[in-house]
């Protein structure tokens, strides 16, 4: 057995969910640190050849990595990895990815290394032994061996991806850091942190016994609201009969092939191979994602899961994941692979291909997309399509009327795309107007993936059959005056919105950018109590989502509502792009916004009298004010699709 071995970083690859829940795992950051670990040897999943770790003698350093073929956030840590191991070559540090994941095989594991361009070896980690001896239970953790196979730091490579968040820049580069102290031949500082990684899936035995890290990831709020939430006991489950429906129902729309989600849950092999995850992300409350506070509202486009879908869901897994009779399983649903609204009278398109980067944090992106109408146009329903779902996190559709003179109205909203939510579909009699000449701005978010990729989005627009009798109004109540300091951790700001006549509210969204904390929507009738009409008590920039009314809602004249929102400029909010900063209203998301957006319409009929209602927050937000278009009118309207109920 060699003794002086290079220092090795361990990669350990697994299939990760995009909705893997935050660990919260009581075992030291640091175990194992200081311990001279035994050997051990893998086949090259590329070439079938075995590699040993106390083979690489001569080397200062090893560096072991646990990846997955299908983890987001592993496949955006890939090119980073690639530059890492360039970079150390030369000074005596080798990288081996460990992929411990059952249902990986080694051909799977080489075809992806090949596509991402891994200078390194990928190890197929067979019954997760290795994995095991490391304690290693989540991929994307990495371990830093001496050349004595000693272990000197285990983590995270850095600090900017995480469980629905992604820093702007890298502020601690946790293995780089590692590496240099290391190679320097100092003591270490950190020795060990916390992983934002996907469960390792260890086959029919282990999915069932591993101790998978209790997590709750909703907000205090919820989880008292949910304290009395009845306690449903389930016996024998099969997912034949009883798991099929619910993942078609709430998981399929974006996990399926050529959707948002990275990886399908159309078929049994599907759910089986991600049970742990399920298990993890359900037990949370993380997956499906819905961020409202139970206790206010019904929502036509609830995404939750009722208390018997999540005793289900759990029971199936600790069941261990039986099939059941085949012929119980459902109809298999149908998805549009194209339009859902059906075909479009006209379809908009961007002007030319936007190229993705691999890595890292983009701003939003904008497109003038020409109409060329010649007349006005109603339209009943909008929808975005994007070009590449995988990196496209949500679209929003805004009008450039080019009305001369229009006041202090804002930017007229179309509608937009996001992950698991509909087109605008405006119900009958209700539509938005297309004045001739007008332009369409697409705001883009991307996220990359780990691979350069290309999009060209596209709008769809169906137009009314016949000219309707109410417009639907989308209004942003907006406070952009606001200051918040360095490290300030709770900092309130609000905003108001007055209706001028009798009206029916439709939906909400609340937009903030990434010190976003909560959001709260109140409503005060005349001569009546202020009540709650949402609560976001856990506000996401991630996952914009817009929450459209059961039944539309009456807002008599009067009516007032108020927005209430909290911003975590502190360390203690991942996403915070600088603690240090003071914010203010800007249009980037390392700056801030605070708006809550509406949709309505006034009870007058078109043609009717129509005073008009009455913003009380003082004048709009910059990016709304009249007479500018291009770039700087869309910017100040950042949200994901708001739209009209269907």
């Amino acid at each position: 057995m060699v003794r002086h071995v290079a220092a090795l970083v361990i990669i350990t690859a697994t299939g990760a969910s995009l909705f893997a829940a935050s660990p919260k795992d009581d075992r030291p950051l640091s175990r194992q640190v200081g311990t001279r670990v035994g050997d051990f040897a893998l086949k090259d999943s590329a070439t079938g050849r075995e590699v040993s770790l106390y083979s690489f003698q001569g080397k200062k350093a090893a560096v072991l990595v646990f990846l997955g073929t299908e983890c987001p956030i592993g496949n955006l840590y890939l090119p980073r990895l690639a530059e890492l191991a360039k970079s150390f070559e030369g000074k005596g540090v080798v990288f081996l990815g460990i992929n411990s994941n059952s249902h990986e095989t080694p051909t799977t594991v080489a075809a992806h290394a090949k596509e991402f361009g891994i200078p390194f070896p990928i190890l197929k980690d067979v019954d997760a032994k290795v994995a095991d001896q490391y304690q290693v239970e989540r991929t994307c953790e990495v371990i830093l061996l001496d050349d004595h196979a000693t272990v000197r730091y285990r983590g995270a490579i850095d600090d900017q991806y995480g469980y629905g968040t992604r820093r702007p820049k890298v502020t601690r580069s946790y293995l780089n850091e590692a590496l240099d102290t290391l190679l320097a031949g100092k003591t270490l500082e950190t020795t060990g942190t916390s992983v934002a990684g996907c469960p390792i899936e260890r086959g029919d035995q282990k999915t069932t016994s591993l101790n998978i890290p209790k997590v709750r990831a909703a907000a205090p709020a919820i989880l008292e609201a949910l304290k009395d939430e009845p306690q449903v006991e389930v016996g024998p489950v099969t997912y034949a009969s009883d798991v099929a429906s619910i993942l078609q129902n709430k998981c399929q729309s974006c996990h399926r092939p050529k959707a948002a989600a990275p990886f399908s849950l159309l078929t049994y092999d599907d759910a089986r191979r991600w049970s742990a995850s399920i298990k993890e992300v359900v037990d949370d409350r993380r997956m499906p994602p819905w961020h409202a506070d139970p206790r206010f509202g019904h929502f036509e486009n609830d995404r939750r899961l009722s208390p018997k879908d999540r005793a289900t869901l759990m029971a199936w897994v600790n069941q261990g994941t039986p099939l059941g009779d085949p012929k119980a399983l459902p109809a298999p649903k149908s998805f549009a692979e194209g339009w859902v609204v059906g075909t479009p009278d006209v379809i908009l398109e961007m002007p030319t291909e936007y190229t993705v980067q691999a890595e890292g944090f983009l701003n939003y992106q904008y497109f003038r997309i020409p109409t060329k109408f010649t007349e006005d146009r109603w339209v009943q329903s909008v929808e975005c399509l994007p070009g590449d779902r995988s990196v496209v996190h949500h679209i929003v559709a805004l009008l450039d009327d080019k009305e001369p003179n229009r006041g202090r109205q804002e930017p007229k909203h179309l509608g937009g795309y996001a992950p698991g939510e509909l087109p605008c579909v405006y119900p009958p009699g209700i539509g938005k107007k297309i004045p001739a000449g007008s332009d369409i701005f697409l705001q883009v978010h991307y996220t990359p993936n780990g691979k350069v990729r290309t999009d060209r989005s596209r709008v769809g627009l169906i137009f009314s059959k016949a000219e309707p009798t109410h417009q639907a109004i989308t209004k942003g109540v907006a406070n952009n005056r606001f200051q918040i300091g360095p490290g300030q951790d709770n900092v309130e700001v609000k905003s108001r919105f007055t209706f001028g006549e009798d009206s029916h509210l439709l939906s909400f969204m609340p937009h903030m950018h990434l010190r976003g904390k909560d959001f709260k929507y109140i409503v005060t009738y005349p001569g009546r109590e202020p009540e709650v009409l949402l609560s976001v008590p856990a506000y996401d920039f991630a996952w914009q989502s817009y929450y459209r009314l059961s039944k539309p809602l009456a807002m008599p004249k009067g009516t007032v509502i108020d927005c209430i929102a909290h911003f975590d400029n502190s360390e203690n909010n991942p996403a915070n792009p600088d603690p240090k900063a003071t914010v203010r209203w800007g249009d980037q998301t390392f700056e801030e916004m605070m708006i809550g957006y509406i949709d309505y319409y006034r009870d007058e009929p078109l043609g009717g009298k129509a005073p008009g209602a009455k913003a009380a927050d003082a004048r709009p937000p910059a990016g709304d004010r009249p007479g500018r278009t291009g770039r700087a009118a869309v910017q100040g309207v950042a949200t994901a699709g708001i739209g009209a109920s269907r």
